[in-house]
């Protein structure tokens, strides 16, 4: 058992199937986790990281964490706040973004006005009542699981609120979409509301390494003593860069952290700086 968690193992939700089951995993294992090799199995320990997973609906990971059940889950941010359970958002994971929207028949709504007095077909009743409710709209929100374009056909509902990826699904059901966004919603870690659990903290820092290391990539370079000022302001990493000098007389090596999006202008720009020897490697883990 690892130093960071006396006494037992963290408890830790992780979905079963669907959208975010995968991207879950994958994040894990790069975090050092073990992983589940077999989906039916419903629960994996790693004493060796003092942690216990469990693969559950990624619609109860939530309840259980809020309950106390289990000590840390990853779910959507729609599927905490449906829940209603007493769970908070620990951290943003990057993966699993969805919009939501209200649809309906196209051309026949265009404001959240509109809404008023009719019927709302959704998978999510927590957050369409919640939202409706802020915005002092009085609406009948009916609850339909799976696909629910197809209630508004079958005289069941006057509009519907769902996930809107690319409004494929919805243009072939003659809808679209209108009004603001109900909720933007992605993967996250959540914990149980007040005192975090033992073993969090290092948990939590080996997501935010692999998180960090997605994001960056490490970037080497050679480059005239005279040119490293505006090179490594081109380049600052993330604490300083690492400058050493070279064989070659006038010249160092430069090393540093750079973010992932860009650095391809930012070899250009380091090229036409008189900058050589460019490399670009990834980053697997990290810890800042």
């Amino acid at each position: 058992m690892t130093e960071t968690t006396p006494g037992r193992l963290l408890r830790v939700a992780v979905p079963n199937k669907g959208a975010l089951s995968q991207s879950a995993s994958e994040i894990l294992r790069e975090s050092g986790y073990r992983q589940r090799s077999d989906s039916k199995e419903l629960a994996l320990s790693d004493p060796e990281n003092g942690v216990e997973f469990f693969y559950l609906r990624p619609r109860d990971i939530a309840l259980y964490v809020g309950e106390g059940t289990l000590d840390v889950g990853i779910t959507g941010r729609d599927l905490l706040l449906d829940s209603g359970a007493q769970a908070q958002e620990t951290l943003a994971l990057g993966f699993g973004r969805s919009r939501f929207h209200f649809a309906g028949p196209a051309g026949r709504y265009t404001d959240l006005a509109d809404l008023a007095g009719k019927r709302i077909a959704t998978s999510y009743v927590g957050i369409v009542q919640r939202f409706l409710d802020e915005h002092g709209i009085e609406a009948t929100v009916l609850r339909l699981d799976g696909a629910v374009e197809t209630s508004i056909q079958l005289g069941v509902a006057d509009v519907i609120a769902d996930v809107v990826e690319t409004g494929s699904t919805l243009r072939a059901a003659g809808l679209a979409t209108f009004g603001e966004v109900i909720l933007r919603s992605e993967a996250l870690m959540i914990t149980r509301l007040g005192e975090p659990p033992a073993g969090l903290e290092v948990f939590r820092r080996r997501i935010e390494g692999v998180l960090v290391a997605r994001s960056y990539v490490m970037m080497d370079y050679d480059i005239r003593t005279e040119q490293v000022s505006d090179a490594v302001a081109l380049t600052p990493g993330i604490e300083s860069p690492t400058v050493s000098p070279l064989h070659r007389e006038g010249w160092v090596a430069v090393r540093a952290m750079v973010p992932r999006e860009g650095s391809q202008r930012l070899m250009d720009q380091l090229y036409d700086l008189g900058a050589r020897g460019i490399l670009l490697t990834d980053v697997h883990a990290c810890r800042l």
